[in-house]
């Protein structure tokens, strides 16, 4: 740990020694520390195993009513209002987001695994891509982008991975409903597959447990 402290200490925002080593970082700074953890010698994380992002807007709030014991079973559930369903989000709709992109390092030389994350702002959803550091994060990227829109710039084939062509939004996204925007039916007038509004009502199906640190 204080070898690692001392390698970046000058680089980093705040570094915390808790479960995991957890490093956070400025996304301009980075690749920088990336690079310094993986080329020097004593260290060597050299194996970047996972990459994604996370939206926190709704950190620590809850849609589940846990304190108390009930026979009402899944009527527990409060109705989320910021989940009511919308007919066809457009890319254009300012969602609300609070993003950060997390990556996770491995030092087989030490035994020992790194997290580092990187708070994007809310003006600008760019960070820059790891993939000539790291050619594992080539999929990771794409799959944070195509969830959660997150631009990884430099990447070459930045590309969705998951959804479907044309697919519209980002599903992870916590503003984006659990049920979806759209739904495919089959037209017998124009004798083809077309996308319509969801007619599911939203609900809460699963409780969000919130645990608080000792």
């Amino acid at each position: 740990m204080d070898k690692i402290r001392e390698l970046v200490q000058e680089l980093v925002i705040d570094c915390v020694d808790s479960d995991i080593i957890t490093l956070t970082v400025d996304k301009l700074k980075l690749k920088k520390v990336l690079k310094i953890l993986k080329e020097t010698k004593d260290v060597q994380f050299n194996q970047l195993t996972d990459l994604c992002a996370v939206d926190l807007i709704e950190y620590g709030k809850s849609e589940w009513e846990t304190k108390e014991t009930t026979s009402k079973g899944y009527n527990r559930g409060i109705n989320p209002q910021s989940h009511s369903r919308i007919d066809f989000v457009s890319e254009d709709v300012d969602e609300e987001y609070k993003l950060c992109v997390v990556y996770h390092i491995l030092s087989m030389n030490l035994n020992m695994r790194i997290r580092i994350k990187c708070n994007l702002p809310s003006d600008s959803l760019i960070v820059p891509s790891v993939t000539d550091i790291y050619a594992s994060a080539d999929w990771y990227e794409r799959e944070a982008y195509d969830l959660f829109g997150v631009l990884f710039e430099g990447h070459k084939d930045l590309r969705r991975i998951l959804t479907d062509y044309g697919f519209i939004g980002h599903p992870f996204r916590k503003k984006f409903p659990l049920i979806g925007n759209t739904q495919v039916t089959y037209d017998p007038e124009q004798k083809k597959v077309i996308n319509v509004p969801v007619d599911i009502s939203p609900r809460t199906l699963v409780p969000k447990v919130i645990r608080k640190r000792k």
